[in-house]
């Protein structure tokens, strides 16, 4: 009998230690950390016809995300999240402007990027230096910010998707349909190609655009062939670049490709060797990734990607060409937001106020 006394105690002892356990499991199952999940288990269904949105959003710079956001989200019906990527001290500032502006009706999420994770990547003798602002290197760090996607939009701030334009008087000469981001996210990714871009080389007829005297179009404005690090790459100097402001990225192939290691590679070569040729494009972060991508990337329609309004104040497209554009992109110098620049009236029409008063049209804020 007292055997089976203490087998009997021995059972109850396994019986509550059991029971106990299932309660501290269920107690503590929502507080494993989100980044600690597995980045490859399966999206829920309500994330499925999800389209994200990346686009970061610089102190000084604010004002041109916000207008961005504004046209991309007045254009579709699609299910837009954005993801609204900017510095801790910034974090507070972007959640105001979209909460106490007609922003307030979006979907987003506000991603910090911790600017840690490029020491020791980047020189700083930069003829732009306001290209290696922490922010212009998000692009490269997309699987590690945004989980749960399979492919995501990244737009750089100094753009904006146009509605549906007609010719004064002339409706019939109307395009076809708005800028919908959806069409953009639906841009076809060859098998094996972890990103899309837009060919620096489909630029618009020379009628249809003037004063582009210097830009650059191909690796030579990006890389310095003189160096044997370059040379040794085997691509031709005349080979014509792409644009990375606007990206379709399959995240899954960009993870299985390790793409974020291979361009922290060659920016750590550039720290050591100086490769590439700043003082013409400029390209601090374009550079590395037209090695990484070179001959592995998959194209976007070309409407979908219309830029170098920001090259030059003179730099103007004709009325017509500009009516059919999806997207603008002013990159160079000249924004929309300061003067000098040009076509600043289809910027401007999506410019949403500061609730905060810092940033104003005509300045820096």
């Amino acid at each position: 009998m007292a055997l089976l006394r203490k087998i009997n105690q021995a059972l109850l002892l396994l019986l509550i230690v059991t029971v106990c356990g299932i309660l501290y499991k269920k107690g503590h199952e929502g507080a494993v950390p989100r980044h600690w999940a597995d980045e490859d288990s399966e999206p829920p269904e309500d994330l499925e016809d999800e389209i994200p949105v990346v686009i970061c959003a610089a102190a000084g710079r604010m004002g041109a995300t916000m207008a961005a956001i504004n046209s991309v989200y007045s254009n579709t019906d699609a299910n837009v999240m954005f993801y609204v990527v900017g510095l801790r001290n910034t974090l507070p500032r972007i959640r105001k402007w979209i909460e106490h502006s007609k922003l307030r009706e979006i979907n987003f999420k506000i991603v910090e990027f911790n600017p840690t994770v490029l020491e020791g990547k980047i020189r700083p003798d930069s003829s732009r230096p306001e290209l290696l602002q922490p922010l212009n290197f998000v692009r490269f760090y997309l699987p590690l910010l945004i989980h749960q996607h399979e492919k995501v939009i990244y737009l750089d701030d100094d753009v904006i998707v146009q509605a549906l334009h007609c010719a004064l008087h002339d409706c019939d000469r109307c395009v076809s349909g708005p800028g919908d981001i959806q069409e953009l996210y639906d841009t076809s990714l060859a098998l094996g190609h972890a990103a899309a871009f837009s060919d620096d080389c489909d630029l618009p007829a020379a009628q249809d655009v003037s004063r582009l005297v210097g830009l650059q179009n191909t690796y030579m404005g990006y890389l310095d062939y003189r160096k044997k690090t370059i040379k040794d790459l085997g691509i031709s100097p005349s080979t014509c670049s792409f644009n990375p402001g606007v990206i379709v990225a399959n995240l899954t192939e960009w993870k299985q490709q390790r793409i974020t290691r291979q361009l922290e590679k060659w920016m750590k070569k550039n720290v050591e060797e100086n490769l590439y040729s700043s003082s013409l494009g400029g390209g601090v972060a374009t550079s590395p990734m037209l090695i990484v991508f070179h001959g592995r990337h998959s194209t976007i329609n070309p409407l979908w990607h219309i830029r170098h309004l920001g090259w030059s104040p003179d730099a103007r497209y004709s009325e017509r060409f500009l009516q059919e554009a999806k997207l603008l992109h002013w990159d160079g110098r000249y924004k929309p937001w300061r003067l000098p620049s040009v076509h600043t009236d289809l910027w401007q029409s999506w410019f949403v106020q500061d609730p905060a008063g810092v940033f104003r049209v005509g300045h820096d804020g």
